[in-house]
């Protein structure tokens, strides 16, 4: 996601603002003044780019669904690890890690746009369970993962896994005292999905992980 201070057109500062707002407070609770306010502009400037603020709305959705389209492409992207390599396959969460910087409102505003029931929210999740189904059938073919008897559910388990951490972050950073989406968070974190997808519950993670 580019900063505003890389980015100085008008309309992209106005995006990046609500997107930011809309993370931080939801959609219906951001009005078009308070968005005016922190973008330094009137707000008949914000109408005046996007119609409506539903229409400032969907543009942020769609920004938000092209960064991520960019970033599932770099866990699909031809020799990509987890095609080769069951213990390096990459996960949303982790992608997310490595392309986002820090502080991005991204992942909180997806944690509100899918439970939105908008269609941007089943666009979105239609696009990561196509995602998860794709990888799935890469590492089959493989011999890395078996399909299972149905390969439907599987794929849908796999990235059901995955968005509850990004819709469970502020709970799951409560009771484990680390941010799951952090560096440190997924050090813990992934070594146990590994190891519960590769031996079950009975398994033991690789490696010295925190109590």
């Amino acid at each position: 996601m580019r900063s505003v201070s890389e980015d100085r057109t008008t309309r992209a500062v106005l995006r990046d603002e609500s997107l930011r707002l809309f993370a931080e407070m939801g959609p219906d609770n951001v009005s078009v003044r308070r968005i005016a306010t922190a973008a330094g502009v009137s707000p008949g400037l914000v109408l005046h780019h996007f119609g409506s603020k539903d229409g400032l709305r969907e543009e942020v959705d769609q920004y938000v669904l092209d960064a991520f389209d960019r970033i599932l492409g770099s866990i699909t992207a031809d020799g990509a690890p987890g095609f080769t390599d069951p213990a390096a396959y990459g996960s949303l969460t982790e992608a997310m890690l490595k392309h986002l910087p820090a502080d991005s409102p991204i992942p909180s505003y997806l944690s509100r746009l899918l439970l939105s029931g908008s269609d941007s929210a089943r666009r979105f999740f239609a696009r990561l369970y196509e995602l998860s189904r794709a990888t799935l059938d890469a590492m089959a073919g493989a011999g890395l993962a078996a399909l299972g008897p149905d390969p439907a559910v599987r794929a849908a388990i796999l990235i059901a896994n995955d968005l509850a951490v990004l819709l469970l972050r502020d709970h799951l950073t409560d009771v484990l005292d680390t941010d799951p989406l952090s560096a440190e968070g997924m050090a813990r974190w992934g070594p146990e999905v590994l190891a519960i997808y590769s031996g079950g519950l009975t398994a033991t993670p690789e490696g010295d992980v925190a109590p």
